[in-house]
């Protein structure tokens, strides 16, 4: 699994990632953390606001940072 954390590198996007990072490991999954910072590479994921993140390519949220009890109902 790729998550993907979506974002110019704020404290809200590193808020995210952490509760990603919580959620995940959690969970017990397999993956790979990769953050996009790079406007035009965020834009491709159609997010107009950030923090987001995306599993696969796909967007699970975007435009604030979900606690780790939401973000695990995403990942299952």
């Amino acid at each position: 699994m790729k998550i993907q954390i979506l974002g110019p590198g704020c404290s809200n996007c590193s808020k995210l990632a952490d509760n990603v990072k919580q959620a995940a490991d959690e969970l017990g999954l397999d993956y790979e953390m990769e953050k996009i910072t790079d406007p035009a590479e965020i834009m491709k994921f159609r997010v107009l606001m950030t923090p987001g993140f995306a599993v696969d390519g796909e967007v699970k949220s975007s435009g604030k940072p979900i606690s780790v009890e939401e973000i695990k109902k995403l990942l299952v």
